[in-house]
Order: C-alpha cells, then sequence, then structure tokens
C-alpha cells in the first residue's frame, strides 16, 4: 500500500487529500529555484551586447523586457504568490492552465496554490515554463537558450572521460562479431552502468554550478557497485534477448529501443555510447531517442544540444571520438537512429496522465521493447513524485503506466525511491541523512507489464 503522500510531492490520487509544502519542498523552492533564476537573470544581461550586435536596439529592448519579466517572477515564487495562468498562447499553454485548474479543485480554493503551498514538482516544472515565456514573449531573443553556455561547458569539461568512452566502444565494436553472448552481456552491464552513473552530472540539481566527469567514468565502476540500491540488470538484458524475432533463414531481428533522455553534456554522451553498442552488437535494430522541446531543468537535451553534441564528436581532434561522431550521424541519416520531442515531456503531469492526455505519445512507446527512463526527473514522474513506503514495488509505484517493458537508470536526488528490500531504507537513513538526495546512490529499476516482479 502507498503511504500518506508527502505534502508539497506530486499532484495527490482522488482518495487522498492534498497538504501543504512540508519543510524539505519549502526550503527548495525558497533556496535552489531563486539561485536558478538570478543565473538566468544573470545570463541573459551577460548577453546584452550579443543581442545588440545580432538585433540591434531591438534586441537590447527584448533584453531589458525579458529581464523585467524573470525579476517579477522571482518575487511571485519568493513571496508565495498565487500561482497565475500561462498568457501566451502557445501550444501547450491550455493544458498548463487546465493543470492549474486540476489543482485548485484539489486544493478547493484559488488562494491555497501558491508557491510555497502546491506540489513541488510542479512547481518546479512551472518555474521553467514561465522562464521560457519570458523569452517566447520578447522576441527577437525568443530561441535563447539560457542554459546553453553550462550544457556546453559541462561537455568541454568532461572531454578526457569521453575521449576514453569512445576509445572503449571502438575496442568492443572491432570484434564484435566474434564475442560470445556472455561477453556481449559483459559489455552490456559496464555501458548501462556508465549511463547509470553519468546521470550524477546534473546541473539543475547544483544550481548550474560545474559538475562535469574529468576521469574515465570505466575505472570507477566496480567501486561505485554497492552504491547501486537496486540493480535490475539482468531482466533488462533478458528483455533485449527477448526481443529478437525470429527472421528467415535461421537469422533473428533485434528490437527496439526507445531512450528518454535527461541531461545534455556528459550524460548524453554515454546514452550514445550504450546505444550505438546495442545496434552495432545486434541487441536492437532502432533507437529512439526523446528530448526536450525547450530549455529544461537547466541541462536537460533538446534536439540542438542533441545535434551540437553529435557534430562537436565529429569534429574531435581524436580519432575515436570523430569515429564515433561520424557513426552517429550515419545513424540519424538512414533511419536506425531518430530524435523525438513531445510537448508532454515539458508538462507539470505524472507518467500515469499519458495515456489520457498524450495518447499518440503512449502509443509511440507501446511500440518499444524496451524503455530507458534517464535520470531524476523522468523517476519522479513515473512514480507521481509521492512518498511511497520504500518496500512498495515499483509496478505499482507506476499507477498504470505500462507502455512497455522499462527500465529506470537514475542517481537519487529527490526524496523518493521505491523498490527497496525491507529494512534497506531504514538502514541508509540511519547512516546518511541525505542518501535520497546527493546523488551518491543509483538504480537500475525494471518493470515489465508482462510480468510483475
Amino acid at each position: 500500500m502507498m503511504a500518506a503522500a508527502q505534502t508539497g510531492h506530486g499532484v495527490p490520487p482522488p482518495s487522498l487529500s492534498a497538504g501543504v509544502v512540508g519543510s524539505f519542498a519549502y526550503f527548495t523552492v525558497k533556496d535552489r529555484l531563486p539561485t536558478i533564476l538570478t543565473k538566468v537573470i544573470d545570463t541573459i544581461h551577460r548577453n546584452k551586447n550579443k543581442f545588440f550586435e545580432e538585433f540591434g536596439e531591438e534586441g537590447v529592448l527584448a533584453e531589458k523586457k525579458t529581464i523585467s519579466f524573470l525579476s517579477k517572477l522571482r518575487n511571485e515564487l519568493q513571496t508565495d504568490k498565487v500561482v497565475l495562468p500561462l498568457s501566451d498562447g502557445f501550444g501547450d499553454a491550455d493544458s498548463w492552465n487546465q493543470y492549474l485548474q486540476r489543482q485548485q479543485r484539489l486544493q478547493g480554493d484559488h488562494e491555497s496554490v501558491s508557491w510555497f503551498k502546491s506540489p513541488w514538482l510542479y512547481m518546479e516544472c512551472y518555474m521553467y515554463r514561465r522562464i521560457q515565456e519570458a523569452l517566447w514573449f520578447n522576441p527577437p531573443i525568443s530561441d535563447f537558450d539560457v542554459f546553453n553556455e553550462g550544457k556546453t561547458q559541462s561537455f568541454f569539461e568532461s572531454q578526457q572521460a569521453v575521449m576514453a568512452l569512445c576509445t572503449h566502444l571502438e575496442g568492443i565494436n572491432k570484434n564484435v562479431e566474434q564475442l560470445s553472448q556472455n561477453e556481449l552481456a559483459e559489455h552490456f552491464n559496464k555501458l548501462l552502468r556508465v549511463s547509470l552513473w553519468g546521470n550524477k552530472c546534473d546541473l539543475s540539481i547544483s544550481a548550474g554550478r560545474e559538475n562535469s566527469q574529468k576521469a574515465s567514468p570505466l575505472d570507477s565502476l566496480s567501486s561505485l557497485q554497492p552504491f547501486i540500491l537496486v540493480d535490475d540488470a539482468n531482466m533488462v538484458w533478458s528483455t533485449l534477448l527477448s526481443a529478437q524475432k525470429p527472421g528467415p533463414s535461421g537469422t533473428t531481428t533485434p528490437g527496439r529501443v526507445d531512450i528518454v533522455l535527461d541531461n545534455a553534456g556528459f550524460e548524453l554522451v554515454t546514452d550514445l555510447v550504450l546505444a550505438d553498442f546495442l545496434v552495432s552488437s545486434g541487441l536492437a535494430c532502432e533507437i529512439h531517442f526523446h528530448g526536450k522541446c525547450s530549455p529544461w531543468f537547466v541541462s536537460d537535451v533538446t534536439a540542438q544540444d542533441f545535434q551540437w553534441t553529435i557534430q562537436q564528436s565529429v569534429r574531435a581532434n581524436h580519432k575515436w571520438m570523430s569515429k564515433c561522431g561520424n557513426q552517429w550521424q550515419t545513424y540519424l541519416k538512414e533511419g536506425v537512429w531518430s530524435y523525438h520531442d513531445h510537448p508532454f515531456w515539458t508538462l507539470p503531469n505524472e507518467f500515469c496522465d499519458m495515456a489520457a492526455d498524450a495518447p499518440e505519445l503512449y502509443a509511440t512507446l507501446q511500440r518499444a521493447d524496451l524503455v530507458l527512463f534517464k535520470g531524476d526527473l523522468n523517476y519522479r514522474k513515473l512514480t507521481g513524485d509521492r512518498e511511497w513506503d520504500h518496500t512498495v514495488g515499483f509496478g505499482t509505484a507506476l499507477q498504470g503506466f505500462r507502455p512497455a517493458p522499462l527500465c529506470s537508470l537514475r542517481t537519487l536526488k529527490a526524496n523518493i525511491q521505491v523498490g527497496l528490500q525491507p529494512g534497506q531504507g531504514e538502514r541508509l537513513s540511519s547512516q546518511e541523512q541525505d542518501w535520497m538526495t546527493s546523488g551518491k546512490y543509483g538504480v537500475i529499476q525494471f518493470y515489465s507489464p508482462h510480468s510483475e516482479h
């Protein structure tokens, strides 16, 4: 059974009443979000000359108006103002405003839906959407990515780790056809863990501070193994094998893997390397990547980030990194890889809402044989960002979201974790008060609609 919903976490189901904000959510709203907003304002101001060079006085005026809008937003946040409907008229505005009305019904009062007294996940998402509103209201700087500097810096500061990873992939791929199934499984396990720990590099958690990967991630896999609290890697491997369909003359056709991305920079490279291995090893015949429609949670991947990362790899002055980049471009040109975005990924909704609110996206995921969800935000949306008892099953916490076999690769940075063994959460809490938020621990957590576990 589910524990009482944590106050300030998620939209409670009809059987639960909405509570007031708890201490953790209140602290985070008051401290981290204003810091991020202040950095956004500073970034826009520092680019004033760039806007002038590109757009003349019109660019400077847009910069001033955007900063004024964001300064008012920061004041709304810090003084617990009532949440305002979106008024920009963009395609997702109606969905956001309907969500606000839903909150007002749940909390029973228009005034109670405010920054400090509303679900924490909703308020985080709402802030990022209002940042986009500020830009969209002010052409010609509407397309400016306020988080781009941090994302590119993270990528370049992780170059040694990226080169080591690409070199490792080349070593696998040159002999991949001779590898036994056990050897393939061993390589898969390593690269899955690299993708997991790549999720440590999250700029929204560090409020935009430098958080790159310096050393080769492969060197630390053994020492990090004890910090994986749930390790369902074998189930993920079995799912990939069972997805292979018989073809003519005794051949098999591999299945499709979808990857719901999280952070740009080093983490995205770990996802690309894993996807490359899945294709080159014959474990998958196509990979569908899912990213954000607009800059989100500081470092989340957009289409621009995705293309830019591959282009930078192509241009790298490193033989194997450049070779990887060229191979990734070829995969995209041939349709083996594809990138998609959808407005649902940047709505505040839990994923159990997807079948009703974004049926075409849900149907897309249903065509996958395996869906990998990267990172903490996706985990929070998978589980409704509620304070479940730690021993509640992952499948239960998904609340009916079951498009396909799925796996969460997540380092813990929020106060939620399900699927633990009895006593495991209590032991961790007695040893480390911040075990759910420090990013020290991770999970490889699997669920299949075909079999509860």
